[in-house]
């Protein structure tokens, strides 16, 4: 049931503002701050937000990463440390049912894999929640120091640099991608995980929660709202054939996403078939309860356990980095065209400071009670912030710099005008599809929990400040703006309302690259 509001959602919503993004950063030749002269100046504060937003998803995403090297190291072992109950974290609840018969599974029990995870890695037992999240742990702070390390030495010279590692980034999960899905498909039980993935559930498609998965799903996948997409397609030569790009990146996304399913469908129908239980009850964990529970813990009881562990880990790191060196690149791109004369000659040093502002920022998430701030960081830092962000970008383009002129600007490039499709879907749909998101995630919000915690009252209203505060740029500029424009209201809001330039910037380091084929 979910691949239908799956490929809706991407053909209506997510496909549409990624080729908005790509047109308006090729054309305007900026980063996501100073591309309002070009669209609609009172609406600058969306570029402030977005940085906001990115510096949030690197004080935690960079520590699910740290975790991934975790295990990476963790599974140079002949025999992988989660696979038994025999280590000094383990509990009496912890039970290993694979390859055993008549084991007896109660709710009090914990997997070897789950205790590794949350009694070895994260050490979360030492913390009773947010009010006490303990002492940082020094082997996640020396992860998270080796990647950021990676991260500077990537980003500090430019898109040249990162380009060039993005190539195995990029690549290299496919490859492993591969070579788990072969593993996969020959485990005992995968038929099952894969009927369940398949087989739609038409009752489901009448619960609102699924469509809001499957567009929060589409428009996080495909990036549009956080700044990426302007930065990087700004670096483009002004003909390219961002179109064809938008299209082909968006069906290769797509059909990646598909394949992934069957990478883990198979094995949680593995997973189902040694528990001797449904696939849905396997199926209910998700976020990193998959990537670090389950699914390692399927891989512990293969054959060739070290050899898949390893691949799996080297996938997730990589994948990690790629979405990493995209999100702060976002941030150095609008730093440097909003402010050339401080920054345009010290690019190494702006990095060094902004992964050094993220290194800090991530501390509190390398505590025995990380998770729990990750969890809020996800949950409110990014979620609704962004996409209300994309929502306002949708809207300011379409509505307020025109669609007739963005689509002459497009015609600049290509030598032809956007169809009709893509100018409703700019005008209208995309917008009411973002809108049904904010809506819906604000009306019927789950209670937050993690593991068996559950996240108090006053945690919440600590989420809804932490997602204010980078909204809250975009209405505050908006009054400095309007405040220090000279004349009548009238006057004022014609002048916030045009673009204040018609030429596009040219990136200082961009008349040194190479168009790229």
């Amino acid at each position: 049931a979910f691949l239908i509001p799956y490929i809706l959602m991407a053909i209506f919503g997510g496909v549409p503002l990624f080729y908005m993004e790509l047109a308006l950063g090729q054309f305007h030749r900026t980063g996501a701050i100073s591309i309002w002269k070009h669209i609609c100046p009172i609406f600058k504060g969306i570029g402030y937000a977005i940085c906001i937003i990115a510096l949030y998803v690197s004080f935690y995403y960079n520590t699910i990463i740290a975790w991934a090297l975790f295990y990476f190291y963790s599974s140079f072992s002949s025999i992988l440390p989660w696979t038994n109950c025999n280590n000094p974290w383990n509990t009496p609840d912890c039970t290993n049912y694979f390859g055993r018969d008549n084991v007896t599974w109660t709710n009090s029990s914990r997997s070897p894999a789950e205790e590794f995870y949350t009694r070895n890695v994260l050490e979360i037992h030492k913390s009773s929640g947010l009010r006490n999240v303990g002492g940082v742990r020094w082997q996640l702070l020396l992860c998270l120091f080796l990647i950021f390390t990676i991260v500077y030495f990537s980003l500090w010279k430019g898109v040249k640099t990162s380009g060039k590692v993005v190539w195995v980034t990029a690549t290299l999960p496919y490859v492993v991608l591969f070579i788990l899905l072969i593993r996969g498909a020959t485990l005992p039980g995968a038929w099952r995980g894969v009927v369940f993935y398949l087989k739609p559930q038409w009752g489901k498609l009448l619960e609102t929660s699924v469509w809001v998965d499957a567009a929060a799903q589409i428009f996080f996948s495909l990036g549009p709202g956080f700044g990426v997409l302007l930065a990087l397609s700004s670096y483009n030569p002004f003909t390219n054939n961002c179109y064809r790009d938008a299209i082909v990146t968006s069906l290769v996304n797509c059909l990646t996403s598909f394949v992934s399913g069957f990478v883990i469908f198979t094995v949680l129908g593995y997973m189902a078939e040694m528990r001797k239980v449904e696939v849905e009850d396997v199926a209910r964990d998700k976020g990193p309860s998959l990537l670090f529970i389950t699914y390692p813990e399927a891989i512990a009881n293969m054959m060739g356990s070290t050899f898949f562990a390893i691949i799996f880990f080297v996938m997730m790191i990589t994948l990690g980095l790629d979405s990493t060196f995209g999100g702060l690149e976002a941030i150095i791109t609008a730093v440097l065209d909003e402010y050339p004369d401080y920054f345009s000659h010290r690019r190494e040093l702006l990095v060094l400071g902004l992964v050094v502002i993220c290194f800090l920022g991530s501390l509190s998430t390398l505590t025995n009670g990380g998770a729990y701030v990750v969890k809020l960081l996800e949950e409110f830092g990014v979620g609704c912030s962004i996409i209300a962000v994309g929502f306002l970008e949708a809207i300011a383009v379409s509505w307020f710099y025109g669609i007739n002129r963005f689509s002459s600007d497009i015609q600049a490039m290509l030598g032809k005008a956007p169809g009709l499709f893509w100018k409703v879907c700019w005008v209208a749909i995309s917008p009411a599809f973002l809108a049904y998101i904010i809506v819906s995630s604000l009306l019927k919000a789950p209670p937050l929990m993690l593991f068996d915690y559950k996240y108090p009252e006053w945690s919440i209203i600590v989420g809804y400040i932490i997602g204010f505060s980078s909204f809250m740029w975009i209405p505050i500029y908006m009054v400095y703006k309007l405040v220090w424009t000279p004349g009548s209201l009238k006057q004022r809001l014609a002048v916030c309302l045009r673009p204040e330039r018609t030429m596009p910037d040219i990136h200082t380091d961009s008349l040194s690259m190479a168009p790229v084929p």
